[in-house]
């Protein structure tokens, strides 16, 4: 049954990803790999609501299951950040390249502090 609830979340995630990726890069007139970077932290920051809202006992391992592994595996996508920056560093973009590893890895980590931050306000 637990599968289940991963294949739910990623048949939403991963089409939420495509669209968003579209949506955002296409707003954009530039090589910078915006929609992928708005994805992973908008990832990042669902994954660290879900993880403190666990913590305070507000969600279980099937919420967990559904959003964490199904949603957030889906929605973000470590292959393609990667792929993008060695495609950057390819073209002699490495300041852009830079830049997108420098800004992924801290807002990602940004929205995950301040997600379980949110989550222990809401729930505490």
């Amino acid at each position: 049954m637990n599968w289940l609830l991963v294949i739910a979340g990623a048949l939403v995630g991963a089409p939420l990803r495509y669209l968003a990726d579209r949506s955002v890069q296409a707003r954009h007139d530039s090589v910078f790999p915006w929609g992928t970077l708005v994805v992973n932290v908008v990832g990042c920051l669902v994954l660290g609501l879900l993880t403190g809202a666990a913590a305070a006992g507000a969600a279980g391992p099937h919420l967990q299951l559904l959003l964490g592994t199904g949603l957030c595996g889906a929605l973000t996508t470590y292959s393609t950040f990667s792929y993008e920056t060695l495609r950057l560093t390819e073209a002699g973009s490495g300041l852009y390249a830079a830049v997108n590893v420098v800004t992924s890895v801290a807002a990602g980590l940004a929205a995950a502090f301040a997600g379980v931050w949110l989550a222990g306000a809401l729930w505490a």
